[in-house]
């Protein structure tokens, strides 16, 4: 198969973007190189054959977003919504990740190496994200379903909301959000992270992780509570 090379410094993004929507699915490029990204916005986005995105340099807003059995390697850091609303494949960054990376992911993999920003994983539908470093506040806020592992530490509100959705951190958690808890590691648990680190590339003692998982209990209204959670 042929490996192709786009650079941004001379070709449109449209361009790239077409080919990958389009000519791609024929199966005969196996690999794309993007040169000179220089933090453009929806790089890759809404990919849906297997195939292998490599960005060398800063991505903006949405790359890798809307993924479908892609690869997408972004070696640098991630604007705002990387790897939002994935289906399946994985989008690895080998930076660090602005606000609101993984939001909605329904599957897939996101791997962030460095630091994510605010509201990473919100509203997360199934998804795993592996942080090599810590998330900001109000991460994985409303994750309905879907595995997080922080390998720093946690900012204000961790798991605000939480459904279904567990959280694993190595590091401290500056508070949990509402309907948050902690709870015991398991032999599963300490196995899921283990192949989610390794998945990712990551060196970490999975035993040294925490649990965080729901309360549930706001999963049904309380008249009696008088909006105090």
């Amino acid at each position: 198969m042929e490996r192709l090379t786009f650079d941004l410094a001379t070709t449109p993004l449209r361009e790239l973007n077409t080919f990958l929507h389009n000519d791609a699915k024929a199966g005969k490029t196996s690999q794309v190189t993007v040169l000179n990204p220089d933090g453009a916005h929806n790089i890759a986005v809404g990919l849906d054959c297997p195939i292998a995105v490599d960005v060398v340099g800063h991505a903006g807003y949405y790359a890798g977003g809307m993924n479908k059995s892609a690869t997408v390697t972004i070696t640098g850091s991630a604007g705002t919504g990387v790897g939002e609303n994935m289906m399946s494949g994985k989008v690895h960054v080998k930076g660090f990740a602005s606000n609101g990376a993984g939001a909605s992911a329904h599957g897939g993999l996101l791997v962030i190496e460095g630091d994510a920003g605010l509201r990473c994983g919100i509203s997360l539908k199934g998804g795993d994200i592996v942080v090599g470093g810590s998330v900001g506040s109000f991460s994985a806020f409303m994750a309905q379903a879907g595995r997080m592992v922080i390998c720093g530490n946690a900012g204000d509100a961790l798991g605000d909301s939480l459904y279904e959705a567990v959280l694993y951190v190595k590091g401290s958690v500056k508070s949990l959000g509402a309907d948050a808890q902690y709870e015991p590691m398991s032999e599963a648990d300490i196995a899921a992270v283990a192949s989610l680190l390794d998945q990712a590339g990551l060196d970490h003692d999975p035993k040294s992780f925490k649990r965080i998982a729901s309360k549930r209990s706001l999963y049904h209204w309380n008249a009696d509570a008088n909006q105090e959670y």
